[in-house]
């Protein structure tokens, strides 16, 4: 599936984890294809689609740090994001239609912290090797996370709300 690959510098290794990266996006925007058609709500169907396009920009961002970087757009193994994918679909496969819109939000809040963690690490080893160029691209990146992970949280709580009042009823 991918080559082995030899990290014997910090910039190696930081090359090898924005090839992460991409694979990682590559992957979200996958997921949220599927996330599209799987949704119930409207809402999250509108959600999902916005942020398919923020997924592509990422794309576009990541692509441009390794341009920077006087390096080729490579994608590399990013298995914490192939789990969070099995994970999902596993979940959706064994739940009630009625609860699918709260399995995706559970999914996409999952996803957002991992895809957080990763920006962050990024930008701190960025800064560190003074590749000041790429911390613009990276920030842009991290900033659209952040934001996506507040609406999947207002989300998931008006969601558990409507759900709640349901089960009283």
């Amino acid at each position: 599936m991918f080559d082995k690959v030899e990290i014997e510098t910090p910039r190696d290794l930081f090359t090898f984890k924005v090839g992460a990266a991409l694979t990682m996006e590559h992957t979200v925007l996958d997921m949220l294809g599927e996330l599209q058609e799987e949704a119930q709500s409207p809402e999250l169907k509108q959600q999902l689609s916005h942020h398919a396009d923020e997924t592509r920009q990422q794309i576009a961002n990541l692509e441009q740090v390794f341009t920077a970087l006087g390096e080729e757009p490579d994608k590399k193994p990013c298995p914490a994001i192939e789990g969070l994918e099995k994970e999902g679909q596993a979940n959706l496969k064994m739940t009630d239609d009625s609860l699918v819109d709260a399995v995706i939000l559970s999914g996409a809040a999952e996803t957002e912290h991992h895809e957080i963690a990763v920006y962050e690490s990024l930008i701190i080893h960025a800064e560190a090797m003074g590749e000041q160029d790429v911390v613009p691209l990276l920030t842009e990146n991290l900033e659209q996370e952040q934001h996506t992970l507040e609406e999947v949280k207002r989300a998931t709580q008006a969601l558990a709300q409507q759900t709640a009042t349901r089960t009283q009823v």
